[in-house]
């Protein structure tokens, strides 16, 4: 018996010394070194350990030190300087299943890779001080100074984070789909393939940026609540090119968006202290859509190239019929422009109930005769005013072929119809304007006066008149609708210089001082075959005070 009894000691013994042994060999470097090999060598992932290290103050874990991990002819999944493995009970039957798995000060790819999963699962996945990086079609992520806990971690093929948890993350900087931010704060949970946000905020572009957000399992994202507050945003693109970007963007449907004294600027655009509202709008490829929707915005500056409004104040309310415009205000050109109206989305038409313009000193621009031809945007095919009033405004054109200006231009519309099949015109109502005093082309008159009326078949200028220093000029003119706007021109002028019109580009008048004048005209004016001159055809009849005559033809 006491042989059998030493016997068993002895063995007992050797196992413990055996154990210990092993325990000791398991974190030397030569360990660490087997083992990566032989994962390496019998699985789909290449494995580097450099070495294994268990502390009996903490016996329930195991810490790898200098670990490398990645699938098989495939970028680096992971690289850690430290890894933390917390055992469970869980693993008695579950091998590979951890209480906990810490990341330490590396760099973690979670863009899924082709064909495998992590081997490893955890109650949670905790990362301290580590980098993510991610280069699919969806994310393009690149975050440092990462801190983060995962609850449960499950990693599947296609998401290395898992596709059914909980997350706390945050990132002492992160650069998403090209978007950087810094101390960024996010919580959330991943479930059947849905993204929820319940909390998230960020330093964006120097301001702050916080809200609660979803994506659907289909790429489509729901904004509960965003808010960006002193954004000072700068970007090299032009303005069309801002706003491409967002077409290009999953379905976003927004309940409120608020954003605060911001300020953006681009490639010949700017807007300064900017508040905008707005709520309940889903946008997708481009176009928007709301059931019960609003819209409301203030800014000091809204600058588009030579476009520049000053306090600009807006409020709208969205429908499926499209924008109601309860309020729109903004100085523009040294004076005040006023309106409200309605944008129909059925016939893309502008029908605004009133505009007002006060004391504006607006310059026309060098091409103006080209941009009234062009075409406008598909989203607006008609614009139509009830009633249109201007006060005391000064307008200039600085053309030099023919430059004027016309002083303290009062005006009153009704019923007008401006743009008819996404092109400028007159096409409909009543308009009469005055002015006070006014140059064309060197030729000083006063209290410039038209009245017309359009319909869809021809514009009747009923007066246009103007006074000079003697005499009296008045005309009267009838434009067609048809293309090229064919027009007839009946003038007189009274005791006018007899080399008034010769300023306008008539051919000289072999005539001296004062007299009157007769001209019929017709042409053109919009002559797509050459120059407004070369379709003219006319008569003038000019007669001087001393009973001379001339009669001139064109051409």
């Amino acid at each position: 018996m006491k042989f059998i009894g030493k016997l068993l000691l002895t063995l007992l013994l050797l196992a413990v010394l055996a154990v210990v042994l092993l325990y000791v060999l398991g974190q030397t470097r030569w360990a660490a070194g087997w083992l990566s090999r032989w994962i390496s060598d019998n699985s789909e992932y290449r494995l580097s350990v450099d070495k294994i290290t268990h502390s009996w103050s903490n016996p329930e874990k195991i810490t790898l030190e200098g670990v490398t991990l990645a699938q098989a002819n495939q970028p680096q999944t992971l690289a850690a300087k430290q890894i933390d493995l917390a055992f469970s009970l869980r693993q008695i039957t579950e091998p590979r299943y951890f209480s906990s798995v810490t990341l330490r000060d590396g760099t973690l790819n979670v863009k899924s890779q082709q064909g495998i999963s992590l081997p490893i699962q955890a109650d949670t996945l905790q990362l301290s001080n580590m980098a993510l990086q991610s280069n699919d079609a969806s994310w393009q992520l690149n975050a440092q100074k990462v801190n983060a806990g995962i609850t449960p971690w499950q990693p599947t093929i296609a998401h290395v984070l898992g596709e059914n948890n909980q997350f706390q993350f945050s990132a002492g900087s992160m650069t998403l789909n090209g978007i950087p931010a810094s101390q960024v704060l996010v919580q959330g949970e991943i479930k059947q393939n849905q993204l929820l946000l319940s909390d998230f905020g960020a330093d964006l572009a120097q301001g702050n940026l916080t809200g609660v957000a979803s994506r659907a399992a289909d790429g489509s994202w729901l904004i509960e609540r965003l808010r960006l507050s002193n954004v000072r945003l700068q970007t090299p693109l032009t303005l069309e090119q801002f706003r491409e970007q967002f077409t290009a963007l999953p379905p976003i449907t927004v309940k409120r968006f608020d954003l605060i004294d911001a300020r953006l600027e681009g490639k010949e655009w700017a807007v300064n202290d900017l508040d905008l509202s707005l709520q309940n709008v889903t946008f997708q490829k481009g176009d928007w859509s709301s059931q019960d929707g609003s819209l409301s915005f203030n800014a000091g500056d809204l600058i588009n190239g030579n476009f520049h409004l000053i306090d600009p104040i807006m409020n709208v309310q969205l429908s499926p019929a499209g924008v109601t415009i309860t309020q729109f205000t903004t100085r523009w050109e040294g004076g005040l422009l006023r309106t409200s109206g309605h944008w129909l989305r059925a016939n893309q038409r502008l029908q605004l109930d009133e505009v007002a313009m006060a004391a504006l000193e607006y310059t026309l621009p060098i091409n103006w005769h080209t941009l009234w031809l062009q075409p406008l945007p598909s989203w607006l095919a008609e614009v139509y005013i009830s009633k249109l009033t201007t006060n005391r405004n000064l307008l200039i054109d600085i053309n030099p072929d023919f430059p004027f200006q016309i002083t303290a231009l009062d005006g009153y519309g009704s019923n007008l119809l401006l743009a008819q099949d996404h092109q400028w015109g007159i096409w409909s109502g009543s308009l009469k304007l005055n002015g006070s005093d006014a140059t064309f082309n060197k030729v000083d008159v006063r209290r410039p006066s038209l009245a017309l009326d359009a319909n869809t078949q021809q514009i009747n200028v009923t007066e246009l008149s103007a006074f000079m220093p003697d005499g009296l000029l008045d005309a009267k003119a009838s434009v067609s609708q048809l293309p090229g706007k064919p027009f007839t021109l009946s003038f007189n002028g009274r005791s006018v210089p007899l080399n008034t019109l010769q300023q306008w580009g008539w051919q000289h008048v072999p005539l001296e001082g004062d007299g009157n004048l007769q001209l019929q005209l017709k042409g053109l004016l919009n002559n797509s075959a050459g120059p407004f001159k070369s379709s003219l055809q006319g008569h003038l009849q000019a007669a001087s005070k001393e009973g001379q005559t001339v009669e001139q033809q064109l051409p």
